[in-house]
């Protein structure tokens, strides 16, 4: 029987890795890149330039706390962001199904705008498609972005060395090592289920909004606080799928206390109800953020100078003496957190 793609090859999870090993990253392997798709990280890097791109099929277009043209701004911004990189600009793909109301359109593109200009970073260059009626559902958009060297990433290096002696250039998947703290921005979960919520009509009288953000600007004040090994935004699989792909990439094995873990009370009420991990639901405005320990508290700090960054926490410890992802409970047990095969709310980025 023929193998098909599935919901679960674009998830984010174990399907979507396996995908890309299998059937795409080996027809377009190129030894030139600095970091190329191989490493697998947020972006990749030539030539000094940092690029990045993203594709964005979120269902309904609008939400509470956002929309697709601020989901594909903020996310391809704090995906550069997540190296250590500076954005520079992006360019901008529209493809829409003929029958689109205009007046659709403009709401998207008022929010792509405002986003640009709360974060800094222009759209310079773009392109427009139509399709047929039912080619597609509404609106896609695709965005790219390119970045360069932060002037704070070679502060942060520099102390990190003098202070550590660990050397490094970027952001990386694989630089966690044992006795780093594990830093997340804020509350875990709100986008996802506030949007799955929303579009599935859930009367769970809540008043969550997505929690989409640009967060190249909470970057920078993390950066010159100095320490940051790794960082990356907890999309589509949510904190799990990521703890997981820094403890496989740095072969280490990471500590979480769930005691420590911040959920918003309506995503904890919403996850019990649908019988949904929120670790597992994916996120548009945090950044899981590896930190040497001996400058947590400063990192701390300058996160939460940041109106994306008021809440941000240590929530667990890399170490060498576990495999995997191990959540420590509240009632000190341990349990084994695995990758998620897929995101267990499809079409929310």
């Amino acid at each position: 029987m023929t193998e098909r793609i599935n919901m679960n090859h674009g998830a984010g999870g174990e399907a979507m890795q396996e995908l890309l090993r299998k059937h795409i990253l080996g027809a377009l392997a190129d030894p030139r890149p600095e970091i190329g798709l191989e490493q697998m990280d947020d972006s990749g890097v030539i030539e000094g330039m940092v690029f990045t791109t993203d594709g964005h099929t979120v269902k309904p277009l609008f939400y509470p706390g956002g929309d697709i043209g601020r989901l594909a701004v903020c996310g391809t911004v704090n995906d550069i962001s997540a190296m250590g990189a500076e954005p520079v600009a992006l360019s901008l793909g529209l493809i829409m199904e003929d029958g689109l109301e205009l007046d659709v359109l403009s709401g998207v593109m008022e929010s792509i705008g405002r986003t640009c200009r709360e974060c800094g970073v222009p759209v310079i260059a773009g392109d427009t498609k139509v399709v047929e009626k039912g080619a597609i559902d509404k609106m896609m958009v695709t965005t790219s972005a390119v970045g360069r060297t932060h002037p704070a990433l070679e502060h942060n290096n520099r102390v990190l060395e003098e202070k550590t002696g660990r050397k490094q250039k970027w952001l990386q998947d694989s630089n966690i090592m044992p006795g780093d703290d594990i830093v997340i921005t804020g509350t875990i979960g709100d986008h996802g289920i506030a949007l799955m919520s929303f579009r599935e009509g859930y009367n769970f009288q809540t008043t969550l909004e997505s929690d989409n953000a640009p967060l190249n600007l909470l970057m920078k004040n993390a950066l010159e606080a100095g320490g940051l090994v790794a960082a990356k935004d907890p999309t589509r699989g949510g904190v799990a799928n990521a703890l997981n792909e820094w403890a496989v990439k740095s072969k280490v094995g990471i500590s979480v206390d769930e005691d420590k873990l911040p959920f918003n009370p309506q995503v904890i009420a919403a996850s019990g109800l649908l019988g949904i991990d929120p670790l597992e639901v994916g996120n548009e405005g945090k950044m899981l953020i590896g930190v040497a320990p001996d400058f947590t508290e400063g990192v701390l700090e300058a996160i939460r100078r940041s109106q994306y960054g008021r809440n941000a926490c240590v929530i667990g410890k890399a170490q060498e003496n576990i495999r995997g992802v191990v959540v420590r409970t509240a009632v000190g047990g341990k349990r084994i957190l695995e990758p998620p095969a897929g995101d267990p709310v499809p079409r929310i980025c």
